[in-house]
Parts: C-alpha cells; sequence; structure tokens
C-alpha cells in the first residue's frame, strides 16, 4: 500500500502534464495548419519527458541527449512530411526511453524498441489506467475516492436549489442565468475534438511513461528421446541440401549467370550495342530495374543463410572468395539498375515513385558492401543489421532536408520537350499536383511558353489560372503563424521576388513588311 500511495503523485502529476499537453495540441492543431508548431510541440514534449524524469539530471552526460535530440527534431522546422514526423517521433521514443533507463546499446535492438513501442502506445494509457484502478481497488481507496466524490452532492444539489431561488427572488441573477444557452454549450462538445484530445493523450502519454512491451518467452522443452533418430535424419538432409559442397557448387553457378547478365549490360547499356528488333532502350531499361533488385536481396539472404559466423562454409577460403566475387556481381548488377532507370527516366520523367527507385537501390548496395565488410571482419548479423539500420537512419535524416517536389518539377521542366525539343512533352498537371515546391520549377514551363506560339492555347491559359489560385490559397494559409517552416518561408521569398507568369491577351501574327 505504501508503494501505491508513493505512486499516486508521480502518475497524477503525469495526468496533469499530459492534461496541459492535450490542451496546448488543441490550441496549436486542432482545425489549423501544421507547420512550425509540430516543431514547437516536439520541443515542449522532450521538456515534459525531463521534467517527469528528475533523477536523468545526475548522469553526468544528459546535456548530449538535449543535444542530440535537437539535431534529430529539426527537420520539423525545415518542413512537416511524413519523412520529418517519422524521424521525430523516433527520436523522440529513444530519448524517453534512454532518460528512463530502458534504452539498449545495440542499433538493432534499439530499432525493435522503437517498433514495439510504437505498437503499445496507442494502448498504454489504457493499460495503465485499468492496473491502477485495479491496484487501488486491492487496496480499498476505492471507498475513499467515492468518499470524496459523495461528500459533493449535498452542498452542489442545494447550491443549485438556492442559485435557482435566488433567479427567482433577483432580476439581475435571473438575466445572467438567462445567458447561459445550454444547447450552446452542448454544440461544443463535439466527438471529433473528443477523439483527438483521447488521441493526443495516449500519444503523449507513452512519452511520459516510456515503456516497451514485453514480449512473451516460450520455455524450450526437452525434446522427447524418440525425436532424437528423427532429429539426426533431418540434420543429414540439411548438410546434404545446404552443406559446404552444396554451397560451393551454388556459388560456382551463381557466378556463371551473374556474369553472364552482367556481360549483357556492358554489352548493350554500357557499350552502345544496338537491341534486338523490337527492343527499345526503355523497354530494356524498364523491365530489368527492379527484378535485378529483387535478385540482390534474394542473394543477399543467400549469403546470410550460407555464410553464418563460426560455420564450416564460413571458414573455408574458396568459398569466401566466390562469396566477395558474386556479392561484387550483385552491386554491379544494382549499379546496372540505377543506370536502367536512369535510363527510363530520362524518356518517361520523373516521379516520386522513381526517386525513391534510387534511394532504395542506393541502400541495397551499401548494404551488399557491408555484407562484405561483415564476412572479412568477421561480424555478427547483428552488426550487419545495425550498420544497414544506421545507413538507412542516415538516409532518411538528409531525405528531410530535400525538397523532392522542387527536384522532380525542376527536371522534368529542364528535361521537357517544350524546353529542349526531344524527349516527352511535360505533364504540367503533375507538376502542379506537387505542391507549392513545384511553383518555380511551373512558373520558369509557363514564362517560357507564353513566348511562343502556344500562348492562345486554352490549356495554357487554364493552367495560369489556376496557378495564380494555388499561390493565392498558399499565401493565405502561410499568413496563420503555425503554417510557418523554413522551406515555406524561402519559397515565400522567391515567388516575392518574381510575380507569377502572365499570358499576353493575344499575339498577333507577324506580319511582312511591318
Amino acid at each position: 500500500m505504501t508503494a501505491l500511495f508513493s505512486a499516486a503523485p508521480s502518475c497524477c502529476s503525469r495526468l496533469g502534464v499530459a492534461a496541459l499537453l492535450v490542451a496546448l495540441a488543441d490550441f496549436l492543431f486542432y482545425g489549423q495548419p501544421a507547420g512550425i508548431t509540430v516543431f514547437l510541440f516536439a520541443l515542449v514534449i522532450a521538456a515534459a519527458v525531463v521534467a517527469v524524469h528528475p533523477a536523468a539530471f545526475s548522469d553526468g552526460r544528459v546535456w548530449l541527449k538535449p543535444i542530440a535530440l535537437l539535431v534529430a527534431l529539426l527537420p520539423l522546422a525545415e518542413t512537416v512530411s511524413a519523412l520529418s514526423v517519422s524521424t521525430a517521433l523516433a527520436a523522440l521514443v529513444v530519448f524517453a526511453l534512454s532518460l528512463s533507463g530502458r534504452l539498449r546499446h545495440s542499433i538493432a535492438r534499439i530499432a525493435g524498441q522503437i517498433a514495439l513501442f510504437g505498437l503499445a502506445a496507442p494502448f498504454r494509457f489504457a493499460s495503465d489506467f485499468i492496473r491502477w484502478r485495479k491496484t487501488a481497488r486491492r487496496f480499498g481507496r476505492r471507498r475513499v475516492r467515492l468518499a470524496a466524490i459523495a461528500v459533493w452532492v449535498m452542498p452542489l444539489t442545494l447550491g443549485a436549489v438556492f442559485l435557482a431561488l435566488f433567479g427567482a427572488a433577483n432580476p439581475v441573477i435571473d438575466y445572467w442565468l438567462s445567458l447561459i444557452d445550454l444547447l450552446k454549450l452542448l454544440d461544443l462538445i463535439q466527438l471529433a475534438r473528443i477523439a483527438f484530445w483521447l488521441f493526443v493523450l495516449a500519444g503523449v502519454w507513452a512519452f511520459l511513461r516510456p515503456r516497451v512491451p514485453r514480449l512473451i518467452r516460450r520455455i524450450p522443452r526437452a525434446a522427447p528421446a524418440a525425436s532424437i533418430q528423427a532429429e539426426r535424419t533431418v540434420t543429414t538432409i540439411e548438410d546434404m541440401l545446404f552443406g559446404k559442397a552444396a554451397i560451393l557448387r551454388a556459388l560456382v553457378v551463381f557466378n556463371i549467370l551473374f556474369a553472364l547478365q552482367t556481360a549483357l549490360d556492358a554489352t548493350y547499356l554500357w557499350g552502345g550495342v544496338t537491341l534486338p528488333d523490337g527492343l527499345s532502350y526503355a523497354a530494356y531499361a524498364h523491365r530489368g530495374a527492379y527484378p535485378l533488385v529483387v535478385t540482390a536481396l534474394l542473394a543477399a539472404g543467400f549469403v546470410l543463410a550460407a555464410l553464418r559466423p563460426g560455420s564450416e562454409t564460413s571458414a573455408d577460403p574458396l568459398i569466401r572468395r566466390l562469396v566477395y566475387a558474386w556479392v561484387a556481381q550483385n552491386i554491379m548488377l544494382v549499379i546496372s539498375s540505377i543506370l536502367r532507370l536512369d535510363l527510363y527516366i530520362g524518356i518517361y520523367a520523373l516521379t516520386y515513385w522513381r526517386v525513391a527507385a534510387f534511394v532504395w537501390m542506393g541502400l541495397v548496395a551499401s548494404g551488399l558492401a557491408l555484407i562484405i565488410a561483415r564476412i572479412a571482419l568477421g561480424k555478427s548479423n547483428e552488426w550487419l543489421l545495425s550498420a544497414n539500420l544506421l545507413t538507412l537512419s542516415l538516409t532518411l535524416y538528409a531525405g528531410c532536408f530535400i525538397n523532392f517536389a522542387a527536384l522532380i518539377a525542376n527536371y522534368n521542366v529542364d528535361h521537357s520537350f517544350e524546353m529542349t525539343g526531344q524527349g516527352i512533352s511535360l505533364d504540367a498537371w503533375y507538376l502542379r499536383s506537387l505542391g507549392p515546391g513545384a511553383f518555380p520549377a511551373l512558373d520558369r514551363f509557363l514564362d517560357h511558353q507564353s513566348r511562343t506560339a502556344v500562348a492562345n492555347d486554352p490549356v495554357l491559359r487554364e493552367l495560369v489560372g489556376l496557378r495564380s489560385s494555388d499561390e493565392g490559397w498558399y499565401r493565405t494559409l502561410q499568413q496563420n503563424w503555425r503554417a510557418w517552416s523554413f522551406r515555406d518561408w524561402r519559397l515565400l521569398r522567391t515567388l516575392d521576388m518574381k510575380g507569377p507568369p502572365v499570358v499576353p491577351d493575344r499575339i498577333e501574327p507577324h506580319m511582312p513588311g511591318h
């Protein structure tokens, strides 16, 4: 019971902090655009986590954690996107677990903790509330709670009666009471808003009481004596299918097949040899870009399974050399996939998915290189997983500062048929769907088109009108301080220096002699 009473103030204080955070979230986000407010709210959550973990200040290096968190939250100041919000959430989870002393040291295990934290976060508040109520009932505090509520029943009831009598006797009080519209008060109770409060409460509570759920571990049972012979038979079959001899032969066959594929790519993609009739470079590039990445991933899985640390195959020098050669060929395949995708984009333009494919292929190539490093250095699979997660984290963090909409729009405009005289026509409607980040590139395209013979095209005029209305909506949105971000601030400066494109009312044809 002493433990309950000592934990109660901590729980109540956390609940009070959570209520304040919910109120702040309502002010910043409900019915409002998202911008710099997301960065500010993340800082407030971090401050609240520090406030409920005062014991963390006993560590001399505690100030390194807020500095690292601030660096991880900087993408939110640049712009609010799914990538920057995900990065911030992961950083807040690591920060909260580190202050509570529950953070693991391995990167791979930290990634697992982040995943488990995210799965359990929506149910943390409900679980803690139910557990606290059960504990309170066990120690007899339910009567105390009910008594505390009961003592207010009589005063509030009689107070309401006296207030009604005073209203009947005093015109001023009656006027004040008439100003209270119960129906309007009920209108303030919005189900959507209450759902928003509960959502925020569940989210912030998970950070105020950071816990990672424990997975149920199965206790291994001793194998029956009758199954020993069958196990030996299975082991023998496994050795035959995936033993040293089988892996050696597989690596020889795989190296030959991959060498053939690499030679074909070197001939047609890099050497410029004419393709067979009926096959274009675009079709050749598109058909091979993604299957080759899948091939590389399957090869990586085979290498990890075949060369387990401490296994007989891992210690064989010939197998190691064949693995090095095969992984190197896989890296060449990924580079070939990147070249294929580049050729395809040069013909069919750039999109979000194709940018993601470039990033994905680069990550696959780096993962294959890390496999070679793991084998050469004799590291464990956990080290390999941690290295890959670190590479992925740094890539995603860097991607938070890249304006992909502007990158795609500028590339498509610069390589369009209208601007260069070759390639395909620009899909201006797709550029418009990219949002405000594509405004400068779209303006360059419209300015160029306004000086050509197609300036009287009704489709172009419609696009110019929509472009102006889009900017008007964007400027109106940016007048709300909550929507501010560093990227939007830079974009507004660019738009202020150069006005929207204007198409002449009519381009008169040039007459000889005039």
